[in-house]
């Protein structure tokens, strides 16, 4: 059996009885700590301020906020009260927050004002112009019928939102009765977590998952690092991704450990974060890593202290993997491989394996996990050594879709195998390889795009005909993402006009770095479009080596 069946707040509340004097939340940069009980304490209040607005068990909260210190505090209230938190990606724009919005049936939104150079408070106000005259938490929006209510994270008031601080302080005046039963109520199977992935479909999906699922691969993700009571974790990725929530705060909270987070990547504050508070493991993904590595002010810095740490979200170099256990003194570091579908790792490396393990596959099952290998047509699993879709099963399984039981029943067949859509082997010794991509997605720097999404979205531009959307090779990125367009007749748009269109609608990140024009595409005798020639085009065209997973080439 999985190592526990609590709930996330009931794990929380142990943890706070065993280690009540013992930091859990360090921000560095501005000196602010919270031990296990001060958290919790915080936790409790912001819980009952929660119920007494209305919130409560079954109901979807939506966060928009980067790693700012009460995102954690959100996190554990709305467990503790049966609520279900929506993660939203801080570079979302206007065009993916509202249909996240309608899709997840949120009944509240929790954001922040800003993110870089975006203004979320404008773009709220703008889908939401109910805010402006209505009574807090008795939100009615055209647009949106089921929310009912936003809060805005800080001390600022503004007009028709909570803030929560607010909300604490109501919380904390609040008795207990209520909050007792509604936590006595709750069950480890229930979803406490949603996540959008992006999807073949065309648009995210909602991943659901139990206390039971993130909990559980928490505590297994932890044990592959080894984590005690003495190892704290500087944490700079984004909460709201499985990276951060799972394998960050709740391998951190299974283990008695100490989280240190940054608010967003820097390279020169992370650098600074693991000297300070003494860290002993880090996260990220390669291109995090390669940016610390290469920052002009390195060597100014101790790291000493490091031990281990994963690496995770696209392949790792070899040379960078020599690097982080030579001069970044992790000689522990692990890579993790999974997907959000499975809460989210599925294979991990151990500390002791060796450099070749760390680089050349992506570990071996976590326990309590069966992962096979089939072909993707008869679904006979295949020997070592042989090419296959990776399938997995066990207590980390979605409990589905938002609101998708069809796309549910294609990704968990009846016997519970999620299929991953991954290519992978496995050697003698059970350690896995991702071989190539049976999903057409785009790895960029670690964020997973979906070409069908983006290639909707730009279907909405006047002058566009069709349009496919692919991966191309970038040596920062590792992949970035390449429109080929078809005009319509007549029509004579630039490839600065389709970056323009996409300017503050979609995330940052999905927009096309490359625009190409085509007259026709490259098809099969079947009539696919074959999009690895449409890479190779792109290849040739900018002068680069076309370092990606051409899966067409064999089907």
């Amino acid at each position: 059996m999985p190592y526990t069946k609590k709930t996330i707040g009931a794990y929380l509340e142990e943890q706070v009885k065993r280690l009540p004097d013992h930091d859990f939340i360090v921000y560095p940069d501005r000196d602010l700590r919270w031990t296990y009980s001060q958290f919790n304490e915080r936790v409790d209040h912001l819980a009952k301020g929660l119920l007494a607005t209305g919130i409560g068990k079954g109901d979807n909260v939506g966060i928009w906020a980067t790693n700012v210190p009460d995102w954690t505090t959100f996190m554990f209230a709305t467990a503790k009260i049966g609520a279900v938190l929506v993660t939203i990606n801080t570079s979302y724009r206007s065009f993916e927050l509202e249909y996240l919005i309608k899709q997840a049936d949120l009944k509240t939104l929790v954001l922040i004002g800003n993110f870089r150079d975006h203004d979320y408070l404008q773009t709220i106000n703008e889908l939401i112009p109910e805010l402006r005259t209505c009574q807090r938490g008795h939100l009615r929006s055209e647009k949106f019928p089921e929310l009912r209510s936003v809060i805005y994270i800080g001390q600022e008031k503004h007009r028709g939102m909570y803030n929560s601080r607010e909300l604490m302080l109501l919380g904390s005046q609040c008795g207990d009765e209520r909050y007792m039963r509604v936590k006595a109520s709750l069950d480890c199977h229930e979803v406490v977590n949603m996540q959008y992935t992006s999807g073949t479909t065309g648009f995210p999906k909602g991943v659901m998952l139990s206390h039971y699922n993130i909990l559980n691969n928490g505590y297994y993700i932890g044990d592959r690092q080894k984590f005690t009571e003495a190892d704290r974790l500087c944490l700079p990725v984004p909460l709201f991704h499985c990276f951060g929530c799972v394998l960050g705060v709740l391998a951190a909270l299974t283990h008695g450990s100490t989280l240190v987070p940054l608010e967003e990547f820097d390279p020169l504050l992370v650098l600074a974060a693991v000297q300070k508070e003494k860290c002993t493991a880090l996260y990220g993904v390669p291109t995090m890593f390669i940016a610390e590595l290469d920052h002009p002010m390195f060597d100014m810095f101790d790291l000493s202290s490091l031990r281990t740490g994963i690496m995770a979200g696209s392949p790792c170099p070899e040379e960078t993997m020599r690097q982080v256990i030579e001069k970044m003194h992790c000689t522990d570091i692990t890579i993790a491989y999974g997907l959000t579908e499975a809460s989210p790792v599925i294979t991990q490396t151990r500390t002791d394996d060796s450099i070749a393990q760390r680089t050349g596959t992506v570990g071996a099952a976590l326990p309590e996990i069966e992962v096979k290998i089939i072909d993707s047509e008869t679904g006979v699993e295949v020997a070592p050594g042989e090419s296959g879709e990776l399938c997995c099963r066990g207590y980390n399984i979605m409990k589905g879709y938002y609101n998708m039981p069809e796309l549910t029943a294609e990704a968990i067949d009846a016997d519970g195998w999620l299929r991953s859509g991954d290519q992978a082997e496995v050697d003698g010794d059970g350690y896995y390889k991702i071989t190539g991509r049976i999903k057409d997605m785009i790895i960029r720097g670690g964020e997973n795009i979906y070409p069908r999404e983006i290639e909707e979205f730009l279907y909405t531009m006047d002058g566009i005909l069709d349009v496919q959307v692919a991966g191309i090779p970038d040596k920062k990125y590792g992949e970035v993402v390449g429109a080929f367009i078809i005009r319509k007749e007549g029509m004579e748009i630039a490839a600065e006009d389709v970056v323009d269109f996409t300017r503050n609608r979609i995330a940052p990140y999905k927009k096309p770095k490359h625009v190409f024009f085509l007259d026709a595409y490259p098809m099969t005798a079947s009539g696919k479009i074959q999009k690895y020639k449409l890479r190779e085009m792109a290849c040739e065209k900018l002068g680069i080596e076309g370092a990606v997973f051409d899966n067409e080439k064999e089907r």
